[in-house]
């Protein structure tokens, strides 16, 4: 069977599973989970993948599955990728009334399409012709949401990392895989729906800021107390005093919440609780312009006779998506989607996923799939090309797959022969380790 064949009878096997694909990223859609929580989904992928016959392991970063199927050859492995989390957007008409958690990040359109890609392979017999495995894992955690509770899972050393591709990483789960790729549904006025690809974005590092001050009755002796909520946003205006010296290429965010902000309003608050992200395009940009950030939210106290203790951890690191798979990505692209509805030079992407993780220690594509109308994250999401995003994006997945497996692997042999990694995994695992302090 000819290359073009087998894509064929790949592509057309989706369209009969189209209506499963889309029931099933319904199911998941009506009950989402949290990072680390996802064990209904988790469930809802291990009896699809008995369905399938699919073999697999649990237990990846607490909830996530990997499955296997195994090619005329094993040279080599490429992984297709679902995120199994959704976000909290307790305004959202479909979010869970007890936790907020929503979908209206689409990850459960992400794992109906790895299920697809799944489906077509082995409804089609197609691994006859592959020179290499195929591993669908379904990934936990890729929203770095909920930190305190994360931070409990820390201490009870059920976790290491916030992001479950990282908690996967450090496991040894991506050990024998060469390759990754996946998808992200994303906003678009294109009525068709659209892809973007080889887009770029930030990484990030996460950190919790404490003010600690002195409490005091509010109007009678106001005198005698520190405010801890005056030394907060003293920090929050010293930081935006920095950002005329953050320069335009490093896509510099600074978006902090308060979780905690005192408790009584006649008590000058003596504990107030900050969450935040530092964002910038390269991982040296992160690291330079978190110690700015530190020196701001530190003065903030000062200012007032508080103190501050700052914990900073690891977040994401930027994503540097793979040319050649693009180029592979976006020729399939054109034939499934158009042309005119396929932008190869997208715009830098000032969010973060950590798939820009699995980016610095293999080639990986994430093409964003203008599906959704409404913001990301928010309560007017909603998905309007299901099409779109569960029948032409797993379908160039799946064909590009095809691409770089087909026969002896020889495509992604190609890749790979001149293809150095931005980190090893020690070399990553020592960066990330080294984002982690208190001050």
């Amino acid at each position: 069977m000819t290359k073009e064949e087998l894509k064929k009878q790949v592509c057309e096997a989706i369209d009969k599973r189209y209506e499963e694909m889309v029931a099933f990223g319904e199911s998941v859609f009506a009950e989402p989970e949290l990072g680390y929580k996802e064990t209904k989904t988790s469930a809802k992928i291990q009896k699809e993948f008995d369905k399938l016959g699919i073999p697999y392991t649990t237990g990846w970063g607490l909830t996530g599955v990997k499955g296997r199927l195994t090619g005329a050859a094993s040279k080599r492995t490429i992984a297709v990728m679902g995120e199994l989390d959704s976000v909290v957007c307790r305004r959202h008409p479909s979010a869970d009334p007890v936790t907020g958690a929503a979908h209206c990040c689409g990850h459960n359109v992400q794992v109906s399409d790895m299920l697809g890609v799944a489906m077509a392979l082995k409804d089609t017999n197609a691994m006859q012709y592959l020179g290499g495995d195929v591993v669908f894992f379904a990934v936990p955690s890729e929203e770095c949401i909920e930190i305190e509770y994360r931070e409990q899972l820390m201490e009870k050393g059920k976790i290491h990392f916030f992001g479950g591709k990282q908690e996967i990483i450090r496991q040894g789960g991506f050990d024998d895989i060469d390759a990754a790729m996946q998808m992200h549904v994303n906003p678009t006025d294109d009525p068709e729906g659209d892809i973007r690809i080889n887009a770029r974005c930030n990484g990030f590092i996460t950190k919790l800021i404490d003010y600690h001050g002195h409490a005091a009755h509010a109007a009678a002796a106001p005198h005698e107390g520190v405010n801890a909520l005056n030394a907060c946003m003293l920090g929050v205006m010293g930081v935006n005093a920095l950002r005329e010296t953050f320069q335009e290429k490093d896509h510099v965010r600074f978006h902090p919440i308060i979780t905690s902000g005192g408790d009584l309003v006649n008590v000058v608050p003596d504990f107030v609780r900050m969450e935040s992200y530092v964002r910038a395009a390269s991982a040296d940009a992160m690291k330079h312009y978190n110690e700015a950030v530190d020196r701001a939210l530190k003065a903030g106290a000062d200012a007032v006779g508080a103190t501050c203790e700052i914990k900073n951890m690891p977040g994401y690191l930027p994503m540097f998506q793979n040319q050649a798979m693009c180029d592979l990505l976006e020729a399939n692209s054109n034939e499934i989607f158009g042309k005119e509805h396929v932008d190869a030079q997208p715009p830098f992407d000032s969010g973060s996923t950590d798939m820009g993780d699995i980016s610095y220690i293999m080639p990986c594509i994430h093409p964003y799939v203008g599906s959704v109308h409404g913001a990301l994250h928010s309560a007017e999401f909603d998905l309007f090309q299901k099409e779109t995003a569960y029948a032409k994006t797993t379908k160039v997945l799946a064909m590009t797959l095809i691409d770089l497996l087909y026969a002896d692997a020889a495509s992604l042999e190609g890749i790979l022969k001149g293809y150095t990694p931005l980190m090893t995994k020690d070399e990553y695992l020592k960066f990330m380790e080294s984002l982690r302090s208190t001050k």
